[in-house]
Order: C-alpha cells, then structure tokens, then sequence
C-alpha cells in the first residue's frame, strides 16, 4: 500500500529561518556530527543555501509520479527530499516541477538521484543538491509514498525535520532537536567568531585552542636542526 500523509508537523518556522543563517558544516558539528547528507549529493549549481522543513518522497527507480503528487502537499517553507527505492541515475525533477514547487513557496530539493535543466533551474534561482545530473528521462507508472520516513544519502529523514544546504552539502535535523541545534550552533559560531579574531590578529591556533599539552602527550618532540657550517 502507497501513503500520502497530509498535514504532517513542521519544525517551528523561526527556528528554520533562524539555521539558515549557520552553514551546513556548523550545524553538522552542533548536533555530534551527525546527520550529513551524503557527500555525493552535490548543488547543482554554485552559491545556494537554504533551510527548509522536509516533505519527504519515496520513489521507484525511474518512475517520478510521486513527485507530481507530492506538489500537492507542499507549503511555504520546504524542500522536497527525495530518494528512489533503489538506486537510479534517472532525471527525476527538472524546470517544469520546479516552477510548480516554486509556486507554492519550497526553497528547494534534495534527491538521492538524478536531475536535469540544470542551466534553466540556475536561472530560476532554484536550489537543488543530487547525487547526478542526469536527461534520462522517467515515466509515470508505479506509486510510492510522500511524508513518511525516508533514508536519503544515507540519513533517516522524517517529514517535517529541517533540511539546510550549502555549497558544503546538505545536513538533516530532527524537528524534535532544532532548537537545541540552533542553541548550539549560536554557540559555535560566537566561539569560531572569537578564534577567527585572534587568529588574525596572529595568534597560533596551537595556543588559541590549548593543543600544545595534547600534542606533547601524544608524544610530539620539536628537534632543532643543527645551522649549517
């Protein structure tokens, strides 16, 4: 049996906007290192980044009908993720359902497969992260489900969790822990904020960071070499 789950829950909309301001490798470090999109799934194109509420696609190898009835169940404020059954180079989204996603406000899509018109979805200003870039086409025949638990990129994704993407990458974050995220990632930031500035100011990371006791532990000797006669 295929499901659509309708009005699924959403991480806090300030909550996402607020992650959107921090990149995908410090969000990635603020909760454990956990929940990097595998980094095959690359932009498609240079200079995106977004933060956005799952609506999560399963999809048969080269079948993209559920992303036509997925459309239905976008809101301002998602990104589509997406991930066949089974592996597939297909292009499954290009320019036509982008401007249908588009229009009902979702800032983009990650699919752990293949996608095409990526010239034109440049110029519509459309993110997308994909494992390919592909103009094979797909066809219509065989349902899956929208709004349940995926596995895309190698990361358990429910809808609603926050996706954020860069040209890092994407990160997924459980609806549940965004605001501890978010916490934590203010926290990073202020931290890197103050290191950045000392080390510009100088400053060798060996002592902004305390290392130097570490490395001797481990066992790190400094030898001085004898000048040269």
């Amino acid at each position: 049996m295929s499901i659509v789950v309708r009005n699924s829950r959403r991480a806090e909309r300030a909550t996402v906007d607020a992650l959107a301001g921090f990149g995908v490798a410090t969000v990635h470090e603020a909760q454990g290192r956990t929940g990097l999109i595998d980094p095959a799934l690359r932009p498609v194109w240079a200079g995106a980044h977004i933060a956005g509420t799952a609506v999560t696609v399963s999809v048969p190898p080269g079948d993209n009908w559920m992303l036509h009835v997925a459309v239905e169940q976008c809101r301002e404020g998602d990104v589509l993720v997406v991930a066949p059954t089974s592996p597939s180079e297909a292009g499954y989204f290009g320019d036509l359902i982008a401007t249908a996603v588009a229009a009902r406000g979702v800032r983009g899509l990650v699919i752990d497969a293949g996608c095409r018109d990526v010239a034109e979805l440049q110029r519509m200003g459309f993110p997308v992260w994909a494992r390919h870039i592909s103009a094979f086409g797909t066809v219509k025949e065989t349902l899956g489900d929208v709004n349940t638990p995926i596995v895309c990129g190698g990361q358990r994704i429910e809808a609603g969790d926050v996706i954020v993407a860069d040209d890092d990458g994407a990160v997924a974050v459980p609806r549940a822990t965004a605001a501890t995220v978010l916490a934590a990632a203010r926290a990073r930031e202020e931290k890197e904020a103050a290191s950045r500035k000392r080390y510009a100011s100088g400053e060798l990371s060996l002592d902004v960071n305390a290392m130097r006791e570490r490395l001797a532990r481990k066992g790190l000797t400094y030898v001085d070499q004898e000048p040269t006669r």
